[in-house]
């Protein structure tokens, strides 16, 4: 499996991702190609169009040509690798696709997005059926669309986008949640994650689940689990959400913050403090120094949904950072 599957879905509806053109959608909306959830199946399932497929499928073409969909994704960023997921789709998946990047300010309309010049991410590629087709991506610029086209036409479960988020910080406020997966902060070490992966806990918008959140085993020694964070800038942290909602008997009893400026050496953030079930908690911190990266240790065990770090990023630090990937350097 490539490495780069680890990283985040870009295009994911989770963070806002969506698909603003296709070409045709005879048999099944585009719209699928975004979800977050695995896609699924259900044999003899049939519509007044034909058997039910959780992806984006075409009709048969009987002239030459190819089908399209545009992705705006909802992280714009460096992307490192597609998967391009065919499940389920056994005789009727494109046998071949390519996937482009494009860059653009503001809210294009579709027509905008097809009149511009697209640049080649994955050159025209075979694919295999009721798989998941992995290609990396070696274009180092920023980009903010991706236009799949299939050759000549089928039907794709899923387009997974995976890379780093890269925010144009013309759109942030001098203070905002540095340790945001959208904007660009990433896991970066973890004790335990036997139910549910810290990433989660990144992801905007409230847990939908138990699920939807970072959760441990259960500890049967005296140490404690613990997650570290890369922000997506050094910043000086002035407020800390640690939010327990849907843990009610698994739910950590207590929670500390330490601060890095090198991934090495600690500081305090937040003192240990005592956690509530099924509660958002918000806490002051007081600082006064820049971390680059957080660390996160819940006592002794359980499960977190979200973890929200609002800070005040160095000057000139996501400038730099968007300039650099603008350029591809």
């Amino acid at each position: 499996m490539e490495e780069f599957v680890t990283l985040p879905d870009l295009a994911s509806r989770a963070l806002g991702g969506g698909v603003v053109h296709a070409d045709d959608e005879f048999f099944a909306a585009a719209d699928h190609l975004v979800l977050p959830q695995p896609p699924v199946f259900a044999p003899r399932t049939f519509d007044h169009k034909g058997q039910v497929y959780d992806g984006w499928e075409t009709r048969r073409r009987r002239e030459p040509g190819h089908d399209t969909a545009v992705v705006r994704l909802g992280a714009p960023g460096v992307i490192r690798g597609v998967d391009i997921d065919t499940a389920f789709f056994t005789g009727n998946y494109p046998p071949h696709a390519a996937v482009d990047g494009l860059a653009v300010d503001g809210y294009p309309s579709p027509a905008e997005l097809l009149a511009a010049e697209w640049t080649p991410l994955v050159p025209r590629s075979p694919l295999q059926g009721d798989s998941r087709n992995l290609f990396a991506v070696t274009e180092k610029r920023r980009f903010t669309h991706v236009r799949l086209t299939i050759f000549p036409d089928g039907g794709v479960a899923r387009l997974r986008v995976h890379g780093t988020s890269v925010p144009d910080p013309r759109l942030l406020p001098e203070v905002f949640d540095v340790a945001a997966l959208a904007h660009g902060a990433r896991i970066t070490g973890c004790s335990n994650m036997f139910y549910g992966h810290p990433g989660h806990m990144l992801m905007p918008g409230l847990a939908q689940h138990m699920g939807d959140g970072w959760e441990t085993s259960r500890r049967r020694d005296d140490a404690n689990d613990w997650v570290t964070v890369g922000l997506a800038a050094p910043a000086e942290i002035v407020l800390a959400d640690l939010d327990t909602t849907h843990f009610k008997g698994n739910a950590p009893g207590w929670a500390s913050l330490r601060g890095s400026e090198d991934g090495q050496e600690w500081f305090d953030l937040l003192p240990r403090v005592a956690l509530r079930p099924d509660t958002p908690h918000r806490f002051p911190i007081r600082a006064g120094r820049v971390a680059a990266h957080v660390r996160l240790d819940i006592f002794p065990d359980g499960g977190m949904a979200r973890l929200r770090l609002h800070g005040r990023p160095v000057a000139g630090y996501l400038e730099d950072q968007f300039r650099r990937h603008a350029d591809g350097l």
